[in-house]
């Protein structure tokens, strides 16, 4: 990880002052080893049933052409161990230290990513439309199950921009490239979460030339309630009804996967 940075003790809830202090102030969290190495074990074989079975295709398809498609034929969170991802306690435990007590899931990706994927440009992944303040938190918690190394693409993020008010492409321009202050994150073991506030811009920056290894990614969204949300699915009340049903709240968090927080769905322009 360059520049250092100070790291929490692997999987520790709850969160100390120190932690809830430089999330505040720098936007990101950095959890080493937080998830249980049996979750992650079976959390690898289901990623790779999303990719190789062409579910992940699918589900983009009915982003993109929700009138042709429909809903996906199975759902990220329809697979048993990604579905115990999502409310998994410590995990929840943290996000009500960060950013309060209530608040509603909005959405679950997943993939295998390979070792040679293009860099993601700076953005951020707030959901707001048009953006005009930050007084509602939103958090992604990114899960690497096998880590992150020399042999993988990297985390990039620029502390403290969550503070700003700005379109999710306003550094689009710049590319991956280097910019003052960032931090590079690009050593992680195995079940790492680096959990984001959502305005904060990131980068994923390509790993150099070589054989490299694949990237296996989870990413989870969290919004705090209060305020309508803007959904980034079609099928998001698919979605939602059948967390409901499966009982992926475990009974503790009423609010997580009920449809009164957010907006009607409005397809990106």
């Amino acid at each position: 990880m360059t520049p250092s940075t100070t790291l929490p003790r692997a999987g520790a809830t709850p969160l100390d002052g120190d932690q809830l202090d430089q999330f505040a102030r720098l936007g990101y969290l950095v959890l080493p080893g937080f998830l249980p190495d049996d979750l992650v074990s079976r959390l690898v074989p289901e990623v790779d049933r999303w990719v190789d079975e062409g579910l992940r295709t699918q589900s983009i398809a009915c982003c993109v052409e929700p009138q042709l498609h429909g809903n996906p034929p199975v759902l990220e969170l329809e697979l048993e161990a990604h579905g115990e991802l999502i409310a998994h306690p410590p995990l929840m435990d943290a996000i009500t230290q960060l950013m309060g007590a209530e608040f509603v899931f909005h959405h679950l990706h997943s993939d295998r990513q390979p070792p040679g994927i293009a860099g993601k440009p700076w953005h951020h992944d707030y959901e707001q439309t048009p953006q005009t303040d930050r007084t509602h938190p939103m958090v992604h918690a990114l899960h690497y199950l096998d880590g992150l190394d020399e042999d993988t693409s990297s985390l990039a993020v620029l502390p403290g921009s969550h503070h700003e008010v700005a379109e999710k492409n306003a550094r689009a321009h710049l590319g991956t490239g280097r910019l003052p202050g960032e931090v590079v994150i690009d050593s992680l073991p195995r079940g790492s979460t680096v959990v984001l506030h959502s305005a904060l811009f990131h980068a994923r920056r390509p790993r150099p030339d070589g054989p490299g290894k694949d990237r296996y990614f989870v990413d989870a969204s969290y919004c705090r309630t209060g305020t309508l949300w803007p959904p980034v699915k079609p099928y998001w009340r698919h979605m939602l009804s059948r967390a409901r049903e499966l009982g992926l709240d475990r009974g503790r968090w009423p609010e997580l996967f009920a449809e009164r927080h957010f907006t009607e769905y409005a397809r990106p322009s």
